[in-house]
């Protein structure tokens, strides 16, 4: 026998390159053969239906020419790519939506004038005022959490030991499940002991609740990736620890402190139930997040859709509204990723 022939011996029949392409595309056929035949009318039944029919059909096939070792090690990367297409259909779907119908709108005028005294069946308008009141309420709440989070974290990481970190654990624990409706209603029992008037920064304290728990949490796991001897290095050389942490810990994970962090306010700039609370909305510009009620993003959306019976110039604003906000937090992760590039530690070849 020649070398040749022995090489295609010990390595078996191969299915082609393009072979999952082919079977997806068949599964694809034959799922909304299926679903028409079955008089089936949704996409998501056909999807699902074409996924099994894909799993199944590489399976098949693969134990047919490659064996069942092999062919068990393609179901389980058409498992993947399944579950991966189960997950992002239903984004790109939403996104979708938003764009097509966010757009009718949204313009120059839209985004730099306020509503004033348009009223809700009446076209024109804008979201300025909504702008600005959710860009002053994160930036106070984030203000508040993001240093004491952070520290909560160094804390715990660094320092922690005994009954106190294992209290503030749990309380941290407990706090990432508080309902934002929750953390709302504590600030308004405060307001309503001192007879207080909505104002913005009231909305800021509720967000800064919601999003300390979360801060902790990804700094704390940052910190945790940060080598043990890069620690021992700097204190073998008489270095203090609250140096050690300043200069050698926080600049090796301030990357993902920082992705942590922009996480946090993408959670909190879309919370409705404690704005609606506190803030209470405003038509007009209001500027000073301390005195007065403001208008946030996602409150002007409620508001636009729920006085909008589906239709109309506030149903269109609203949309237009989601739009700016999702635009609002895609930015937010876009710097948050050139920050964390930025100051990642420089490593050699």
């Amino acid at each position: 026998m020649s070398t040749a022939a022995t090489v295609s011996t010990l390595k078996g029949a191969r299915l082609p390159k393009w072979s999952p392409y082919a079977i997806a595309a068949g599964s694809v056929a034959l799922g909304v053969g299926i679903s028409f035949a079955a008089d089936l009318h949704s996409s998501i039944q056909w999807a699902l239906i074409a996924g099994l029919l894909f799993v199944l059909g590489t399976y098949g096939i693969a134990a047919r020419v490659e064996g069942r070792r092999q062919a068990k090690d393609r179901v389980a990367t058409s498992l993947v790519w399944v579950a991966f297409l189960l997950a992002v259909v239903p984004l790109v779907s939403l996104v979708w939506s938003t764009v097509a119908r966010g757009v009718k709108v949204l313009d120059f005028y839209f985004l730099t004038h306020s509503m004033g005294l348009v009223s809700d069946d009446e076209p024109g308008g804008g979201i300025y005022h909504a702008i600005l009141g959710s860009l002053e309420q994160v930036a106070l709440a984030t203000l508040i959490a993001a240093p004491i989070g952070v520290l909560t974290a160094i804390y715990l990481v660094e320092y922690g030991r005994g009954r106190l970190a294992k209290a503030v654990t749990f309380f941290v624990d407990v706090m990432t499940g508080i309902p934002s409706i929750v953390a709302g209603l504590f600030i308004l029992s405060i307001m309503l002991m001192f007879d207080m008037e909505p104002f913005g920064f009231a909305g800021s304290l509720a967000l800064a609740i919601l999003m300390m728990p979360v801060v902790v949490r990804s700094t704390e796991e940052m910190l945790k990736l940060v080598p043990n001897e890069l620690r021992e290095a700097s204190l073998a050389l008489g270095i203090p620890k609250w140096r050690t942490i300043l200069k050698v810990v926080i600049p090796t994970s301030i990357g993902g402190i920082t992705t942590g962090i922009m996480l946090a306010v993408a959670r909190i700039a879309g919370e409705t139930a404690p704005v609606l609370l506190l803030v209470w909305g405003n038509s007009l510009i209001n500027a000073n997040p301390f005195e007065g009620a403001q208008q946030s993003l996602p409150l002007y959306i409620y508001q636009q859709y729920a006085n909008s019976a589906g239709a109309g110039a506030a149903y269109d604003r609203a949309w237009a509204a989601s739009l700016t906000l999702i635009a609002f937090v895609m930015i937010l992760n876009l710097v948050a990723r050139g920050i964390a590039r930025w100051k990642a530690p420089k490593t050699g070849r």
